[in-house]
């Protein structure tokens, strides 16, 4: 056994000792600060645990470390500092008791009022959903909660970027209409903006191309309401792009929508996002291979 991790244990055994009122008459004299002593010595656990890599033990002592800090009435920043100790030393093994451990946090943050520290835990769970444990819709479920926090601290900029999430995993789940609809509140957002109107163009654009995958006279209607919205959409490729693809979908021409995506692509580099979209409303035009590529 390496010495820290020798080391680790000792303390751990020194803290449950503590925790458990060890130390007689004295003990309940001054239970406070024997409960404040073994949190301490489950944080050292913890750091030890860490330096030895031992990632599970870690996670432990820290989580024991927070319980104790719980049941005090002033003790909630200390509990979410823990737990979100815990959840970095989970998400090397263990990611959903990583996300556990996140939740808890990001329900302090919530009950204290700090509701940015608890939109960058939902943001960071949404995170391990997407690497670590693969779930789209938990992934919408907290970049739309991070979102809703953002925005209640009018850190729009921050919600905007979770928003975008949101809208994107909800498409890939083929939920048009919602990421229509965050799309659009996006970009009309955008349009209003001094300096970000000339990003409104991209989020119209992603609308639209959910728009198509709906039905084409959607499209054409969303396509006027966006450029009454933004006049100057209407000059750019986005705009094109889509006039030219409902050409291409009305005349059955298979040919031409892939020659049409082509050439947007060489100038815009069009990511896999927006090629998975374009493969399934090429289907439309009756073809089922991927040659948008």
């Amino acid at each position: 056994m390496a010495e820290n991790e020798v080391k680790a244990r000792k303390k751990l055994e020194e803290a449950e000792k503590k925790a458990k009122g060890g130390g007689g008459f004295l003990g309940s004299l001054f239970g406070g600060s024997k409960a404040d002593e073994a949190a301490d010595l489950f944080v050292q656990a913890g750091n030890l645990f860490k330096i030895s890599k031992l990632w599970k033990e870690a996670g432990d002592a820290f989580v024991r470390s927070a319980e104790i800090h719980a049941a005090s009435s002033d003790g909630r920043h200390d509990t979410a500092s823990n737990y979100a100790e815990a959840a970095n030393c989970y998400r090397k093994v263990n990611p959903q008791l990583a996300v556990d451990c996140l939740m808890k946090t990001a329900e302090i943050y919530t009950d204290m009022g700090r509701f940015n520290m608890a939109a960058k835990n939902h943001c960071t769970i949404a995170e391990l959903y997407e690497n670590e444990c693969p779930d789209m819709a938990q992934c919408i479920t907290h970049y739309q909660k991070a979102a809703d926090y953002y925005k209640g601290e009018e850190s729009k900029s921050s919600a905007t970027k979770c928003l975008i999430k949101v809208a994107q995993y909800a498409a890939q789940l083929e939920q048009y209409r919602k990421a229509i609809q965050v799309f659009e509140e996006i970009a009309t957002w955008e349009a209003d903006h001094p300096t970000l109107k000339y990003a409104a163009k991209n989020h119209f654009f992603q609308a639209l191309l959910c728009h198509l995958c709906i039905d084409v006279l959607d499209t054409q209607h969303a396509l006027k309401r966006y450029e009454e919205i933004s006049p100057s959409f209407v000059d750019t490729r986005e705009h094109k792009l889509i006039c030219e693809l409902i050409a291409c979908i009305e005349e059955h021409n298979q040919d031409r929508f892939t020659d049409t995506v082509k050439a947007y692509d060489k100038i815009s580099r069009l990511d896999s996002w927006h090629t998975a979209l374009l493969v399934k409303i090429k289907r439309t035009c009756g073809e089922e291979e991927d040659d948008l590529k």
